[in-house]
């Protein structure tokens, strides 16, 4: 079967952690402008990849500059993570894991960006923030059970869920210098 235009496109995240004042693990969100195909939902910063990008990571600080005015000199890179498809437009997210440097100055770009929201990994990590959801879509053949964590009002799903789920064990246990 040949590959589509569409899935051939890629993007890229960033995955944005730093140390809060009191030492603790934390993770930026951004929660999408409503309209757009992922209008309201949470995110990590980024978006498609630009002709002019040399590398995906570049993708990602390029996006992440543009939507939250994080200076890509305050992104200290620490991996490249596995890439995940998204499966209603088969959009490869390339994902990056990054440290922010110094504490972040935001500047939303309110077009693209309701909020920009910081979690600490400890909240996302407890059992009572996970759960899931039945949801149902145009292009799924019946109704499927979602997972999701709730970060406030908000839960994280989808493919952000499934970047971020298979991490948050690794952060917790310490495996990158944050």
């Amino acid at each position: 079967m040949p590959i589509s235009k569409q899935s051939q496109v890629e993007a890229a995240v960033l995955i944005p952690v730093y140390r809060g004042v009191v030492g603790e693990v934390r993770l930026v969100l951004v929660r999408r402008s409503q309209g757009g195909h992922h209008g309201g939902q949470l995110a990590f910063p980024g978006g498609k990849r630009d002709p002019g990008d040399q590398s995906l990571w570049e993708t990602a600080l390029r996006e992440t500059w543009e939507e939250t005015g994080l200076a890509p000199e305050n992104v200290e890179f620490l991996a490249a993570l596995p890439v995940v498809p998204t499966l209603t437009t088969g959009i490869q997210i390339h994902p990056f894991l990054g440290r922010i440097i110094a504490p972040p100055q935001w500047r939303r770009d309110e077009r693209e960006i309701a909020e920009i929201i910081e979690v600490r990994l400890d909240d996302l990590a407890r059992p009572e923030a996970h759960g899931e959801e039945i949801k149902q879509f145009p292009t799924w053949p019946a109704p499927q059970r979602v997972p999701f964590y709730r970060v406030g009002p908000y839960h994280l799903w989808g493919a952000t869920y499934r970047i971020f789920h298979p991490l948050l064990t690794r952060l917790l246990a310490g495996e990158w210098m944050i």
